[in-house]
């Protein structure tokens, strides 16, 4: 049983993924704090916080993902809404940051909207910020409030040593994801192959060729996310042709936009393993080759030791 400190700890949630907020509150063994947010007839968001949080600490859980701009304005208003109530600490939990790969000037006069994003989620009153894997570490460095970056990794892994895999390779689909597949593939005993692509348009990708030995391997493509899954499947396809056995994909962010279900039922690929830090539609819940892993309970921890003002370290491992 977790001990929390009476009606200290509130949690609250939008609609960006209430079932996960749920999960989060059974884990800690209180319920989901009471919050109304509805859309006005034009559109506008309208949110009232039905509990009385004067003095509370107070954790709301919304990933800005699919609709982004809508769920984003939801975390937005919720924080005023509670600053406005006179809670004493606010943290921002999201298990999926929106907007996270536009984080750097890739072309000239572009945006760096991961940076605005922080700033909207700090000038709004959030006192610190709960997230997983982020698309690139120094988001952190954007927020000039605490942030934790937890990893998934320990979620993906579990179900993964419980797989019976041929000579596992840990693959890695482009060369920014290499630290990555590399330390996954220590903690199980693996080999690392990478795949060089090149990038043509957003969200295309043109496989060149696989660095590392996969012939006769079962493959495990590891990312952070999976999108539209062109990439994905493009790299299942390099692998095949360099002698790869069965393949399966892990991501912790299953965006899963666009064309991406239909492209991974008809790949090659065995399963695709990813957690729920993002809500799935219907499509994604029928989709035989997806395995969804649960990081409620590693949100929960980190919710529980950030309210108990002890160490977090142990969780970024």
């Amino acid at each position: 049983m977790v001990k929390l400190r009476g009606q200290e700890l509130k949690v609250f949630t939008g609609n960006g993924n209430p079932a996960l907020a749920r999960e989060i509150a059974e884990t800690l063994e209180i319920t989901v704090g009471n919050a109304v947010v509805t859309r006005f007839s034009d559109g506008e968001i309208n949110v009232q916080i039905m509990d009385n949080v004067r003095g509370m600490d107070v954790f709301v859980v919304q990933p800005t993902s699919k609709p982004v701009n809508q769920n984003l304005m939801e975390l937005l208003i919720m924080i005023d809404a509670l600053r406005r109530a006179s809670a004493s600490r606010i943290t921002a939990v999201l298990p999926y940051y929106g907007y996270g790969r536009q984080d750097r000037k890739a072309q000239p006069r572009v945006p760096i909207t991961a940076k605005l994003v922080a700033d909207l989620i700090t000038t709004t009153g959030a006192d610190r910020v709960l997230t997983v894997d982020l698309h690139a570490g120094q988001i952190q460095g954007f927020f000039n409030i605490p942030v934790d970056n937890l990893f998934a990794a320990s979620v993906l892994l579990e179900y993964v040593r419980g797989k019976h895999y041929n000579n596992l390779a840990v693959v890695s689909p482009d060369a920014g994801g290499v630290e990555r597949a590399r330390a996954f593939a220590k903690r199980l005993g693996a080999s690392l192959a990478i795949i060089d692509k090149r990038r043509d348009k957003p969200n295309e990708a043109k496989v060149m060729n696989i660095i590392g030995d996969v012939d006769g391997h079962d493959c495990l493509i590891l990312d952070d996310m999976v999108d539209t899954a062109g990439t994905l499947t493009e790299g299942v396809s390099a692998l095949k042709a360099n002698g790869a056995g069965t393949i399966a994909a892990a991501c912790t962010h299953a965006v899963l936009s666009g064309p991406a279900i239909d492209r991974i039922n008809e790949s090659a690929l065995s399963e695709v393993i990813v957690t729920n830090t993002i809500a799935m539609d219907s499509k994604q819940k029928e989709c035989a080759k997806l395995t969804v892993l649960s990081v409620a309970s590693l949100l929960a921890e980190s919710i529980k030791r950030i309210h108990e003002e002890s160490s977090l370290s142990s969780l970024f491992v």
